[in-house]
């Protein structure tokens, strides 16, 4: 179930520490707001110097309250923080709000000191948010202890910037978005955000959770709790560039940025990942409504034609379809609109809605009911016709008819399951806010509308496309060298299966390896980890002749220790793909899945999972890619074996996460045959 926050989000009593008059302290601020809520709890200000602090009478200390305190605020100087903290414990605080700062953001001598204050506060089995945050909200409970106050409603905020609360405050408004809690993450010495995660999920008052982070911690504890929270979770997220690529010794930590892995645990966890404050809100304005798309597909309502193409092009930007309509949804439409107007997908009323706004709701209930439609997206003029600046506004019984439409509009989307977003021109007309208090998403922005039809048939609304979080194997028996023919042999241990090999040092053993093993032959330096690079590696000797050869050129220009000769295998009617895992800070091991081979880096064909990924699972990253269509089969090529190509992607996936002491993994090439698996080479770098 989780720790227990009851006393952080519905306390007993509170206590201010820091409380004052002075407007430039953030002790007003917090005691400003805590005492709203006095009637709901008693609030207690403190401030050393005693005497009155917003007209109310302060104690000089906690003890001097002369009664137990719930949560205490401490928002003091950081040299007097142990000792506020301390007293708060000895009070029989269950729980603080660490607003102070200098500690784990000053360095290593603040981390320690964090530390501490954070045993002590679990030892006396209490909670403690922040240090270094900006205070906590829950308007379920009127809890008041941040510096504003947030216009209820059921969107938890989880953030690791205050200002960020302040604008999602006003781009919520105009979708009607409020919030249940906002909490200010800071420094998370104690509780953690996939402690408030997991309590917000359980929070009746929370529909949604919106998340700011800068920095997970543990990362894939953040993506198994959004797995399981069954509320839509939205992140947005700073940081996801490239800089972990930069010390990468394989073609897998080479094509691994935290944007991947970012995007990897959001998919697999069902979170939807936005990248700005406005594409947060648009995310959110669609998930409120409690619908979800049955797939991808979209009908475009328009009363122009310029606006239909361009929402179509948004919505098929944003990944989603927009299909012709069937011939039965056509001859519907034939019904309530005139014989102008365009009825394949987008539809188009063509000047109907001016002549007749109810065209309108005849063509969204249409539309609405059709089965092929997943989803309806309005675009244009509507809404204009009651707005005194539209060019055809000003006429009462047009924005009378309008008005009406929109009433209708809303009660059919009421009694519909399927989704209904709008971009209008006026999104804030009279018309248009009849459809947001009808919980219908309206959007002034084409590319916002889209973005939220996409919400709507993401993660959350394709249970088929969330696979959850594998749990991690149990640790497995370290690797103790990682040299090629010991990561073979490990892999092969694993289920992996390769071509015969042999390690030879000299010309004699090379000999015996071609007696035992029938050619074509590979030969492979050992001991370079890029051996094609570097001319390690020589294909297609057709015999032992060719072997010798090839063997005495690449000596005499590498010196390798050791060489490995191999079975050459047939590559004609093969896929070569490339398996790695690249072990995160974070999120711990991560997959790389892709079109592999020597071009693995220059094509960036690739697509990521956390690992370890199940065959069903493998199954959906190999269906994603680019060129899945090869694996099919083309131009007289045969299908390939993706099933075992999967249980392959499974076993070394499997294996990496069951080897921590392993930074980066690889198999590359994995030829993918008709008729099975051939693991071709493989690389593994210790941590």
């Amino acid at each position: 179930m989780g720790r227990d926050l009851s006393a952080l989000f519905d306390p007993v009593s509170v206590a201010v520490v820091g409380a004052s008059d002075d407007p430039a302290k953030y002790g007003h601020a917090i005691a400003s707001q805590a005492v709203r809520a006095d009637h709901r709890r008693p609030v207690h200000l403190v401030n050393r110097r005693g005497g009155t602090v917003l007209g109310r009478t302060a104690a000089p200390s906690i003890k001097a309250i002369g009664e137990p305190v719930d949560l205490a605020v401490v928002s003091v100087p950081a040299a007097g923080f142990e000792a506020a903290v301390d007293e708060a414990l000895d009070c029989g605080a269950r729980a603080i709000v660490a607003i102070t700062a200098g500690f784990a953001e000053t360095g290593a001598a603040g981390r320690e000191r964090q530390r501490v204050i954070a045993e002590r506060v679990r030892a006396a089995g209490a909670v403690m948010v922040g240090p270094n945050c900006l205070g906590i909200a829950d308007n379920t409970t009127e809890l008041h202890l941040a510096s504003d106050s947030f216009t209820p409603g059921g969107i938890a905020l989880l953030s690791q910037s205050g200002n960020l609360a302040l604008e999602l405050q006003l781009r919520f408004t105009p979708h009607g978005l409020g919030f249940s809690r906002f909490v200010s993450l800071g420094n998370q010495a104690d509780v953690t955000l996939v402690d408030l995660l997991a309590d917000c999920a359980r929070h009746e008052g929370t529909r949604a959770i919106a998340v700011y982070a800068e920095d997970f911690a543990d990362g894939r504890a953040f993506a198994e709790a959004a797995a399981v929270a069954g509320k839509p979770v939205v992140l947005l997220t700073a940081g996801r560039g490239d800089a972990s690529a930069r010390s990468a010794q394989s073609h897998t930590g080479a094509l691994t940025t935290s944007a991947d892995v970012v995007g990897a645990a959001c998919r697999d966890a069902g979170v939807e990942l936005v990248a700005t404050p406005r594409e947060l809100t648009v995310v959110l304005a669609a998930l409120a409504g409690q619908r979800r798309s049955r797939g991808r597909g979209v009908a475009v309502l328009t009363d122009g034609g310029g606006h239909g193409v361009i929402a179509a092009d948004a919505a098929e930007a944003a990944g989603l379809t927009v299909p012709e309509l069937t011939p039965g949804t056509q001859n519907g439409l034939r019904e309530v609109l005139w014989e102008q107007s365009a009825l394949g997908n987008p539809v188009d009323l063509a000047g109907m809605g001016e002549q007749d706004p109810a065209s309108y709701t005849g063509t969204v209930t249409a539309l609405l009911e059709a089965e092929e439609t997943d989803a309806v997206l309005m675009t244009g003029y509507f809404g204009g016709y009651a707005d005194a600046g539209g060019g055809l506004g000003g006429g009462a019984a047009l924005a009378r008819g309008e008005q009406e439409a929109a009433h209708a509009i809303a009660a059919r989307h009421r009694n519909s399951a399927t989704p209904l977003v709008v971009q209008s021109m006026y999104p804030d007309s009279p018309s248009c806010r009849t459809l947001t208090e009808a919980g219908i998403p309206v959007f002034g922005a084409t590319e916002d509308a889209a973005r939220a039809l996409a919400a709507l048939a993401g993660p959350g609304a394709a249970a088929a496309g969330v696979t959850g979080v594998a749990p991690l194997p149990g640790a497995a028996e370290p690797l103790e060298r990682t040299g090629y023919l010991e990561t073979r042999a490990a892999l092969e241990a694993a289920g992996v299966p390769f071509p015969a090999a042999r390690e030879i040092h000299d010309e004699d053993e090379l000999r015996a390896a071609a007696a035992e093993i029938s050619g074509p032959y590979v030969l492979k330096a050992l001991h370079l980890l890029h051996k094609s690079d570097a001319g390690g590696v020589a294909l297609g000797l057709a015999g032992p002749d060719e072997l010798l050869a090839a063997h005495r050129d690449m000596h005499g220009r590498l010196g390798a220790p050791a060489y490995s000769v191999e079975a050459m295998a047939d590559l004609s009617d093969g896929i070569e793909l490339i398996v790695g895992v690249n072990r995160d800070p974070r999120f711990g091991p991560v997959a790389m899945v892709g079109l592999g081979g020597i071009l693995a880096e220059a094509l960036r064909d690739v697509t990521f999972a956390l690992a370890p990924v199940p065959a069903d699972h493998a199954l959906r990253l190999l269906r994603q890619l680019r060129t899945a269509s090869l694996l099919d089969g083309v131009r007289g090529r045969p299908a390939v074996d993706i099933a075992a190509a999967a249980e392959a992607i499974e076993r070394i996936t499997a294996f990496a996460a069951a080897h921590p002491e392993i930074a980066e993994l690889e198999v590359n090439p994995l030829l993918v045959r008709p008729t099975g698996v051939l693991a071709l080479d493989s690389r593994a770098v210790l941590a």
